[in-house]
């Protein structure tokens, strides 16, 4: 299986980047990751609505531009469902028996994903109704694509 982590930004924090590099490690023992960053928009203090929509616009137009035909698209976004990690680990397990066997998960930027990178996924996910740093999301998705693999295989791993 092939799973793209497709984000809005670059990782600033060096213990973010190191987190994000050891799940990355931990995950090539279940599927081939590949992490793409496109780069994400200046937002003024004052912005318009208009203004962030445009500038989520711009963000999801580079987005798109690597999700193919056959990929499964799953977006982060604070209105989709909400999972445990047993029920995102039969979720994986689900989507491989259906054939899907390249998924992209999506991480907009500080505003969120653009209208169109929301129609061209196939399913939302929501961590929590709270909201989280773009940049610390990536590390808790692979986190928990990590977890979810282990649950898979039924080895062990800390509760």
């Amino acid at each position: 299986m092939k799973i793209m982590v497709l984000t809005v930004g670059k990782i600033k924090e060096k213990y973010l980047r190191d987190g994000i590099a050891e799940y990355a490690k931990r995950l090539g023992r279940y599927c081939r990751l590949e992490i793409i960053e496109v780069a994400d928009e200046k937002t003024p203090e004052q912005a318009s609505e208009a203004m962030e929509r445009q500038i989520k616009d711009t963000e999801g137009k580079r987005l798109l531009r690597y999700i193919k035909d056959g990929d499964y698209v799953t977006a982060l976004a604070i209105d989709g469902k909400m999972l445990d990690s047993v029920e995102l680990s039969q979720r994986l397990d689900a989507l491989a028996l259906q054939g899907n066997s390249s998924l992209v998960f999506v991480i907009g930027g500080s505003l969120g994903l653009s209208g169109e990178v929301l129609k061209r996924a196939d399913y939302r996910l929501s961590f929590s109704k709270m909201t989280f740093p773009h940049q610390l999301m990536r590390m808790i998705l692979l986190e928990q694509l990590y977890r979810s693999f282990r649950i898979s295989k039924g080895e062990p791993y800390h509760k």
